[in-house]
């Protein structure tokens, strides 16, 4: 090398990264046509791991603090070189710096829902949505997994592997719990818990540490939230005579307070009668089955206030439009 070389040759003296922003996990520091003086200062920041690299191989790595580049302190990249312990001349490798700080805030969901065998409603359809964090803890194996020889590498470019990831390893949990819908709805904290351990050695792999993975919802698709609202609306009134007796002992002082007076609740009594005998032959059709001879023809009167109630109670999504014209068509024929 000539003399005028030699001096138009750059040299770095210091060598460090301030993150502009959030979200880059791997950045490479800007090498070409320059080489490293001896002696040149290496900052890495409370938030960093900075790696060498040296023809392809991983040579030195250097956590939080201040370094001088000497042969004492890299002396996995010196023993590449074969360099004597007193070398002066500068070199030339390839600098990396990773982010360590927590990735929070990260979001998973299932774009579809997911079908699984339940225990008590058979095959249905689930959604589930949360937030997880992560952090990097291994620059070298993010550094041959996944980041390689870019200049720089982001969350958002890994975002897309954790999360399909994340809701495959979802799918296999909720089939191999085997724990019903209600249950694992109403424990999520647990199914958090139970899926962050199995996502755990998948983020082992690339170099990263999941620090936390919550749960925030598991749910039915909107139609099959109805059918189970239906199912838990007929839970909670439970045996139909009693709870027809509570709507009408609570309609009384409302029919006492109209014309009619009482005689009005003594009829409203006798169609929420009617009303229970009803639908719950509507509902139970071998218990509702008559032992003694069929009652005497009802009024019109009757029917019709029959007929009232039992469209507030389809209005009301206690019965459905089928079970109401099927009674209905029943009720009138008997005035026929």
């Amino acid at each position: 090398m000539g003399l005028m070389d030699f001096i138009k040759k750059q040299f770095i003296d210091i060598i460090h990264w301030t993150e502009e922003g959030d979200g880059v996990l791997a950045y490479r520091f800007p090498m070409q046509d320059f080489e490293i003086q001896q002696g040149a200062q290496l900052t890495v920041r409370e938030s960093q791991l900075a790696l060498f690299v040296d023809e392809g191989k991983v040579a030195d790595v250097f956590s939080p603090g201040r370094h001088t580049l000497t042969t004492q302190t890299l002396p996995l990249l010196t023993n590449l070189k074969n360099w004597d312990k007193l070398f002066d001349s500068p070199f030339k490798s390839d600098v990396y710096f990773f982010s360590t700080r927590l990735q929070l805030d990260r979001r998973w969901g299932t774009p579809n829902p997911i079908t699984i065998r339940d225990k008590e409603f058979g095959l249905v359809r689930l959604r589930a949505f949360g937030i997880y964090s992560y952090r990097l803890v291994d620059p070298k194996r993010f550094y041959q997994e996944v980041s390689g020889t870019r200049e720089s590498y982001t969350t958002e470019e890994m975002e897309g592997q954790l999360r399909n990831t994340l809701i495959g390893s979802m799918t296999d949990l909720f089939a191999e719990s085997s724990v019903p819908f209600v249950d694992m709805a109403a424990n999520q904290e647990e199914f958090g818990n139970q899926l962050k351990a199995k996502m755990a050695p998948v983020f082992d792999r690339y170099g990263l540490a999941l620090d936390s993975l919550v749960v925030q919802n598991v749910s039915l698709p909107e139609e099959l939230q109805a059918v189970l609202d239906q199912r838990i609306s007929m839970g909670v009134i439970g045996d139909l005579g009693k709870f027809t007796q509570y709507q009408v002992a609570q309609a009384i002082p409302i029919a006492a307070g109209n014309e009619g007076g009482l005689a009005g609740a003594g009829a409203g009594l006798g169609a929420g009668v009617s009303i229970g005998q009803a639908f719950a032959g509507a509902l139970n059709p071998q218990a509702a089955a008559p032992a003694a001879p069929a009652a005497a023809t009802p009024s019109s009167d009757d029917v019709m206030a029959t007929l009232e109630k039992l469209h507030g109670l389809m209005t009301k999504g206690v019965i459905s439009q089928a079970e109401f014209d099927a009674k209905k068509a029943e009720l009138l024929a008997k005035l026929g």
